[in-house]
């Protein structure tokens, strides 16, 4: 504890420098008080920046598979009118790309390219997600209700287009396996 000279000698002399170093001290606290909050404001600020950009990464890249330890971002089509437009009239597709089509039931498919503009690899899985059938490099087609339809050699559910050339270069067999990300719905 200090002696009363030290206080003395600490503290202002009364009517001087009181007013002033209180009015100090209390603009030393507020000073404080808005760095503390302009710190917080600056932390929270770049807490949701990170936040919207870590969440906007993942949504920018929307649902994903991952077929032979390959990642592509798809689009869904599990409805009647989206599994009929599919990639028609589409000018190109970037590589990483895909349309994932879900139906209904396990049960054989056929799937063809009336106005796709874009050569595919039409992959087929089961209800477990194993690679069932492939149509490979299939040609675009214009020749509108004409054009051949591709096959699948046994009952599937899930159906990946992907650009042609993928089923090659990542040298798929029957019996690869399909994984999902999230975001892509559970078969109805």
């Amino acid at each position: 504890m200090r002696s009363a000279a030290e206080r003395a000698r600490i503290m202002p002399k009364p009517g001087s420098q009181w007013k002033s170093c209180v009015l100090t001290r209390s603009v030393l606290r507020a000073k404080v008080r808005d760095l503390s909050k302009e710190s917080r404001m600056r932390t929270t600020v770049l807490a949701l920046l990170a936040t919207c950009s870590l969440s906007a990464c993942a949504s920018a890249g929307g649902p994903w598979v991952e077929l032979a330890g390959h990642r592509y971002t798809v689009e869904i089509a599990d409805d009647d009118a989206e599994r009929a437009r599919g990639l028609m009239y589409r000018e190109a597709m970037e590589a990483d790309r895909g349309m994932l089509f879900i139906d209904d039931a396990e049960q054989p498919q056929a799937y063809w390219m009336k106005n796709t503009k874009i050569p595919l690899d039409i992959l087929y899985f089961d209800d477990a997600r194993k690679l069932v059938s492939q149509q490979r490099d299939v040609p675009p087609c214009s020749l509108g209700d004409r054009c051949p339809s591709y096959p699948s050699n046994a009952p599937a559910r899930y159906i990946l287009e992907l650009n042609a050339g993928q089923a090659a270069k990542l040298k798929l067999e029957d019996g690869a396996e399909l994984r999902f990300g999230p975001g892509i719905p559970p078969a109805k």
